[in-house]
This record gives structure tokens, sequence and C-alpha cells, in this order.
């Protein structure tokens, strides 16, 4: 899937990288041969990127100018962006007439404008090398809603919309868009869901696993970070060069209903 016999090595910028499929994204191309700047707002994240044999930038990309500097630093480091994985993501579970204006602003700032600015930064590079790949994690939650997340699929499903408007301005440039959407995956930031459903829904944290982020799928367990990891290496890979503006499910049937 990694198109390994047209394999060149690259650049890439990947953001939320501390833990779940961000870290293992870094791990994935270290291990092929890129060059990848690791961007987080966690400091622990400098070790992880260490070991993985990655280099670090400690952003909040909820500030824009943070956005546009850890595009920068990639280009300073390794003089140009090939690759861009927008996956940084938060979540916050509860009712709209709950949901707190702050952490909306927060969750959309992260999760839908910080894509778009590290996408504009890094674009006049990718246009003038002549290619590029921009890939947003998405989420099945691109495609459908459950109840309690309003602005994490608000921001979801406008991510899809920029992911096909940045195919279509990039194809004659070399550059290509794809979303991958995945189900629950097996991430620090599903076992807090885990706890914020069961509150929500008054349920036991094993019931929330069966009865609701696996009941809609067909494959019943959650997802590895790595299996996402080695969708996001194909997208990246000169072999996807005729794959923009699509979304991927990995999504364990949960839309093929």
């Amino acid at each position: 899937m990694t198109g390994s016999a047209t394999f060149i090595p690259r650049v890439a910028l990947v953001t939320g990288t501390t833990s779940g499929i961000g870290e293992a994204v870094v791990r994935h191309f270290c291990e092929l041969g890129h060059q990848v700047l690791a961007v987080d707002f966690n400091p622990a994240g400098a070790e992880v990127a260490e070991r993985a044999g990655a280099s670090f930038f400690e952003a909040d990309l909820t500030d824009g100018e943070a956005c546009k500097a850890a595009v920068a630093e990639a280009i300073r480091r390794f003089g140009r962006v090939d690759i861009l994985v927008n996956n940084a993501g938060i979540q916050h579970v509860a009712p709209i007439e709950e949901f707190p204006e702050a952490k909306w602003r927060q969750i959309i700032d992260l999760m839908l404008t910080a894509p778009f600015l590290l996408t504009q930064a890094a674009w006049p590079s990718m246009r003038e090398n002549g290619w590029g790949r921009v890939i947003n994690i998405a989420s099945v939650h691109a495609q459908v809603a459950s109840p309690g997340k309003s602005a994490y699929i608000s921001a979801k499903h406008g991510m899809i919309g920029l992911t096909k408007t940045a195919a279509l301005e990039g194809g004659a440039q070399g550059i290509t868009a794809n979303a991958i959407c995945p189900a629950y995956v097996k991430t620090p930031l599903v076992d807090n869901q885990i706890a914020d459903q069961a509150k929500l829904h008054g349920m036991q944290e094993q019931e929330v696993i069966e009865q609701i982020m696996l009941k809609n799928a067909a494959v019943k367990r959650l997802i590895e970070p790595s299996e996402v990891a080695e969708l996001v290496a194909y997208l990246a890979s000169n072999s996807a060069g005729a794959v923009t503006g699509s979304s991927w499910n990995i999504d364990l049937g949960w839309t093929a209903q």
C-alpha cells in the first residue's frame, strides 16, 4: 500500500503527534525514510518524536501564528514541505444547550482553522516543487453525526469541504488532498470519550464501547493507530498521484448501512 517500488524520501509535517494516530504516522514515516517534523502543544511530544527519529516543534495550533511558525520551522530545517498531515484534535461531549462557547471555539480553531492555515502556509513550497500531499485526518463523524459532539462533528464535516477545495485548486500544481475517516481508534482521545459518553448516557463504560462505539460496526473491534498510518503512507506516496478529493473510510463498516 505504501508504494515502495516508487518510494522517494519526502519532508512531512504531522500535527497531534504525542500519542495515537499522529504518533503512529510519525513512526511509520520515519521507518520509511521520510524527514518528519512532529508538531504538538504537549512538550512530552519531544521525547516521542526523538524515539521515532523525527524532529519536534512545540506549538498551540489554535494560534494562527503558531501554524505559520510550524511550517516555517519545517522549511528552515529541511528546505521544503512535501507532505502535510492534519491530525491534531480534541473532544468535548455535551448537549448543544450546555456546550461551552469557549470549548466550541477551541475545537473549531484547532480542527478546522488550523488545517486551513497549515495548508495555506505549506502550499507555496508544494507548488514550487510541483509535488504535494495534504492528508486530513477526519473521522467517521465527518460522514454521520452523534449526539453530544456538535463542535467535533462540525469541524470534521468542514474538513471534508476543505479537502475537496484543496484538491480542486491543487490538481494542476501537482498537489493532492485527501481525507481519512476512521471510526473509533485505540487512542487516548477515545479513552477519554468513553468516560464522557458514560456520563452523558448514564451507562457503564463497557456498555459505551459495545452499545455506542461498536453498535454500527460490522467489525466489532477498535481500530489500531498503525492501520490508519498505513493508509496515510499510501496517500502520501507516488502511487496515489491520481487520488485526490476523496474521503477514505476506515470505519469497520459503520457507513455501509
